[in-house]
């Protein structure tokens, strides 16, 4: 886990990560969401509606942004103000993706920074892309920054 400070972050700064999509994810977001949409859940119906398979939930797929914030940038001085994303392609289960954020701005007042965020797979076609708004905590509770 990162432990970016607010000073430490430049704009410019990215990190990325990648994540596999299992089947398991896919029933463990069924199970916390109650979404039972045939098209995440049913290989024929998916396949019906001319799909190579059943479609990953999008909003699991955009769920990586918390990992994105919480663990890489800033990590663990994150706290999401706001997400704003676009669905660009569906995902599949064994699909690669590729998390990447980048900083785009900095507010020293509220000591926020917003990054231009992109989910790809690993054809390389975006799937998701959007904003976040991120404020940096202060550190000095566990002998971070003061």
């Amino acid at each position: 886990m990162n432990s970016y400070t607010y000073e430490e972050i430049e704009i410019g700064k990215n990190e990325a990560f990648s994540v596999t999509v299992t089947e398991e994810m896919l029933k463990g977001f069924e199970m916390i969401t109650g979404d039972t949409n045939p098209l995440h859940t049913d290989e024929e119906y998916a396949r019906s509606r001319q799909y190579k398979g059943r479609v990953a939930y999008g909003m699991m797929s955009a769920s990586f942004l918390s990992t994105l914030a919480g663990v890489y940038l800033p990590g663990r001085y994150s706290l999401i103000q706001s997400v704003e994303i676009k669905f660009a392609e569906p995902v599949f289960i064994g699909d690669v993706l590729e998390v990447r954020g980048e900083v785009t701005e900095k507010n020293d007042t509220y000591r926020l920074i917003f990054l231009k965020v992109t989910i790809r797979n690993d054809s390389g076609k975006k799937v998701c892309r959007g904003k976040m708004q991120i404020q940096i905590l202060d550190g000095a509770a566990d002998g971070g920054e003061k």
